[in-house]
């Protein structure tokens, strides 16, 4: 990418309560990062949201005295034209979607999750039209431009992407950035001076090893998670792994690894939860109209702490730093959803994989892997295939592969893929253009 002072950036899914913090991320590093147009659109059932967000981030930059501009608009092509850089942040359906996805899959005895198992699968669906459609918009109206894609499942997508699009595209998710902050805090050292040896795939991925000057960490990280301490993301329990399973496994399982190492147990909870308090994105519901409230304040003009709580942190600001690395050819080390290419040798080699990666203005290189043990290797291959089949799902409106992606993944009982599956689409229908050809017209 041609250097050049004034920076294009557009941010779909401009009005998530998530904006503060990527504003936040570029006043930071105004001066290595050149932002002259920041454009925030949205759709129309989001527009209220946009405006109070962007108003703040408005205040945002007024306080900070820079010279940056920010556009609010619905007008999709206007924000991606001539772009240098496009960030996908949204959530098609809005929140009452992700608690279809959590609710749906309980009704049969499953793990109801917004980016694993069926309800990703149906967070997927819904979202590979609208992805396809942002492509095709960049390839036509800003053809260098980078995709950098957090919206989930970021795997998913960002395979979808690499597979169907000629768009340049990273996949981003704050998991691994909370992996690396953990090792961080549990060896007492400056988060710049480690580095850790990840792989996997997205909300399936693994520390393999921790390296701090030169030396492996990675036992002492295992001690600290054996001594039960806390180590998860917001919207997962804190449930302890338990010391054998953690000693034999010898690597830093991420988070999301809960949902097939301990399934029972994490599904009991979320079903106690969901009785109670209600599932997670009940709770991110009320989450949000506090932290909308907030923002409407005038005399409001930084990003609020009270954002920790909605979850997903770091995203925002890691985007920001994958960005710099790229416009200004950094060649530093990031955490990212980039095409395998024979780095995993037992997959293929246009999956998309999580992968520690050297970041410079080409794009991200991951670092070579070595062979994987079978403790990792197998589920990984079954998730990945899963993946594999939920692209052509999402694409194609395919319901066979949907239903033998559902039946090939463990978080979902194979007796009763059928009737979950039709209560996905039935429910979705308004958002899956591609299987509408399934519901009979009235």
């Amino acid at each position: 990418m041609a250097a050049k002072k004034g920076l294009k950036i557009a941010v779909i899914g401009g009005g998530s309560s998530y904006t503060p913090e990527i504003v936040e991320g570029f006043i930071k590093r105004y001066d290595e990062l050149p932002v002259k147009d920041l454009y925030l659109v949205d759709i129309e059932e989001g527009k209220e949201k946009l405006e109070i967000v962007g108003n703040l981030a408005k205040r945002m930059v007024e306080k900070a005295g820079l010279d940056i501009n920010i556009y609010l608009t619905l007008d999709r092509r206007e924000a991606i034209k001539d772009a240098d850089f496009v960030t996908t942040q949204f959530r098609v359906g809005l929140l009452d979607a992700r608690i279809r996805d959590e609710k749906i899959p309980l009704r049969y005895n499953c793990i109801g999750q917004e980016t694993t198992g069926a309800g990703g699968l149906a967070k997927a669906l819904r979202t590979i039209p609208v992805i396809l459609d942002i492509c095709r918009d960049i390839e036509e109206l800003s053809p260098n431009a980078w995709l950098i894609n957090f919206t989930n499942p970021s795997g998913v997508i960002t395979e979808t992407v690499n597979k169907y699009t000629n768009v340049k595209c990273i996949g981003l998710c704050n998991v691994p950035i909370l992996m690396h902050m953990l090792c961080a805090d549990v060896l007492n050292v400056d988060k710049d001076k480690i580095r850790m040896d990840l792989i996997g795939l997205n909300h399936l991925v693994w520390g393999r090893d921790v390296i701090y000057e030169g030396e492996s960490k990675i036992d002492e990280v295992i001690k600290h998670l054996i001594a039960g301490k806390g180590y998860t993301a917001k919207n997962i329990p804190d449930i302890n792994w338990g010391k054998y399973l953690l000693e034999s496994l010898g690597m830093l399982p991420c988070p999301y690894h809960r949902y097939y190492y301990l399934t029972d147990v994490m599904l009991k909870e979320e079903m106690e939860s969901a009785k109670k308090e209600g599932t997670r994105g009940e709770l991110v519901k009320k989450v949000e109209e506090e932290l909308f409230e907030l923002y409407k304040n005038p005399d409001l003009k930084e990003k609020p702490k009270q954002l920790e709580n909605r979850g997903g942190q770091y995203y925002s600001d890691a985007a920001c730093e994958l960005i710099s690395a790229i416009y200004n050819d950094k060649g530093t080390i990031h955490y990212v959803n980039v095409a395998n290419n024979g780095t995993v040798e037992c997959i293929a080699h246009d999956s998309a994989i999580e992968r520690t990666c050297y970041v410079d203005k080409e794009g991200a290189h991951p670092f070579n892997v070595k062979p994987l043990p079978s403790k990792i290797k197998g589920l990984l291959q079954v998730i990945n295939e899963y993946e594999s089949l939920a692209v052509e799902a999402g694409v194609h409106g395919d319901y066979g592969a949907a239903l033998q992606a559902l039946i090939l993944h463990p978080l979902v009982e194979s007796s009763i893929v059928k009737p979950l599956l039709d209560d996905i689409i039935k429910e979705n229908i308004e958002y899956l253009p591609q299987f509408k050809h399934l519901i009979p017209m009235d």
